[in-house]
């Protein structure tokens, strides 16, 4: 049986500098106030702003997508708003292709977009780069859209189960 896995995690170029960016220019302005008045916070609390402001600008890196392609279906993780994988069965699907999109236009960027706040005729949608997913039609009329950087073997292995299915439904 043929599997398909892949993680991907915002690592952008582009993420990176902005992140760096916009935290020395903060940690410029506090150090540069601290330095002007030192009496304006004591040095525990500019521990405590230079330790937060660290901590909330690599916040971004924990975040995870993990999908997984198997026997069972298609299975997905965006850590930490998921913490076990979810499971999208064959049986539950009526397509599943590889397509390309825009983030922004379509969803409203990229993480875990769509839904009630945005396009909902165009489902949810789950990524993190790139403008390539793996698109989920369900039977219950949802539909999900699921980021690849791997979209050859993506759509490989879907085709692979597709045809396994056609067989069972015909027996």
């Amino acid at each position: 049986m043929r599997i398909f896995k892949e993680e991907q995690r915002f690592n952008q170029t582009w993420i990176i500098a902005l992140i760096l960016i916009s935290m020395l220019v903060t940690l410029g302005i506090i150090l540069g106030t601290y330095i002007k008045d030192p009496n304006s916070f004591s040095t525990t609390e500019l521990l405590a702003i230079i330790g937060t402001l660290i901590l909330a600008s690599g916040i971004i890196f924990i975040f995870k997508l993990s999908t997984r392609i198997d026997e069972k279906g298609i299975h997905y993780k965006f850590f930490p708003f998921h913490w076990s994988y979810k499971i999208i069965t064959w049986k539950d699907l009526n397509k599943a292709y590889i397509r390309k999109y825009d983030a922004l236009s379509e969803y409203g960027g990229w993480g875990l977009k769509g839904g009630a706040l945005w396009n909902k005729a165009k489902g949810k949608a789950i990524n993190v780069s790139g403008d390539v997913g793996i698109q989920l039609e369900l039977k219950n009329g949802k539909k999900l859209l699921i980021g690849t950087q791997k979209q050859e073997d993506a759509s490989n292995t879907i085709a692979n189960y597709k045809e396994k299915l056609k067989k069972e439904d015909n027996v």
